[in-house]
């Protein structure tokens, strides 16, 4: 089984905690998309709408966090004689679907400084135009991430769209926060797939430095937190590209990556000129 992730995806963190937690061998695929790799044409070719993570058993390939989790624990099933611990509870799923109805990308991206985003969206629409040149077969595909990248700036612009996603966020918040007065995880005395899918969202609000507003200010929450950080699965999936240094890495590679290919076009536009 191969896992096509990126540490910083919410999503791929979603599927990483899970596989941990359940104890699945699996082999780990890093794919960059802030410098446009889940837009290469091989891995486009697999995953036309090149989300991430991509799962993939075989020829059996997933790209859609829900169906990802949901195949795990099929895979719990058809391996265990026990059943009944195995199969997805509907207070479980409840929450899974909860989760999942939240999109932090506008969220997300509304809190990062504006010479970043827009530098970063200008070099990603720039290779979506350029894979389009070398595979003119999925030009038609192409475009429609192109049209993806316009309408997710000018929905930035939109500050009602914004204060939503940030409503939607805090209600979300709200809710665990009230279920967690009454039992130690989301969905009752045990650690469950809807905790694997909760923990991100609260290790984005911290990647953002928003603990403040939308954690701290919560104490079930904030407690939870500090527990489900102490697990193994963890510090696997997350922790460890977190703490201290690491915390910063993967970012500075980014943009250092990014930095040298916008010099060389510079460079080349004015060999061209």
């Amino acid at each position: 089984m191969q896992l096509y992730h990126h540490p910083y995806s919410l999503d791929s963190q979603k599927v990483r905690l899970a596989l941990e937690e359940k104890g699945i061998d699996y082999t780990s695929y890093h794919v960059n998309p802030l410098t446009g790799k889940n837009m290469d044409s091989l891995f486009f070719r697999m995953n036309p709408s090149a989300r991430l993570p991509v799962f993939q058993n075989g020829a059996h390939i997933l790209y859609r966090t829900m169906d990802i989790m949901q195949y795990i624990d099929r895979l719990i099933v058809a391996s265990t004689e026990d059943d009944a611990t195995a199969i997805i509870s509907r207070s479980v799923m409840d929450w899974m679907e909860k989760i999942d109805g939240w999109n932090p990308k506008i969220f997300t991206l509304s809190h990062v400084p504006d010479k970043y985003r827009l530098f970063i969206s200008r070099f990603i629409r720039r290779v979506i135009i350029a894979r389009m040149a070398e595979a003119p077969e999925l030009a038609s595909v192409y475009h429609v991430k192109l049209r993806d990248a316009y309408e997710t700036e000018d929905k930035l612009k939109n500050a009602e769209i914004v204060k939503q996603s940030e409503e939607k966020l805090a209600r979300l918040l709200d809710d665990a926060e009230l279920q967690l007065n009454q039992t130690p995880y989301l969905a009752g005395e045990d650690f469950t797939m809807a905790d694997s899918m909760f923990i991100p969202v609260l290790a984005r609000i911290t990647l953002l430095g928003l603990e403040e507003e939308y954690i701290n200010c919560r104490p079930r929450i904030a407690k939870y937190y500090k527990v489900v950080k102490r697990r193994p699965s963890y510090k696997v999936a997350i922790g460890k590209y977190f703490s201290g240094w690491r915390k910063y890495r993967t970012l500075l590679k980014t943009l250092c990556f990014l930095g040298v290919r916008n010099m060389i076009r510079k460079v080349q536009q004015c060999v061209g000129a």
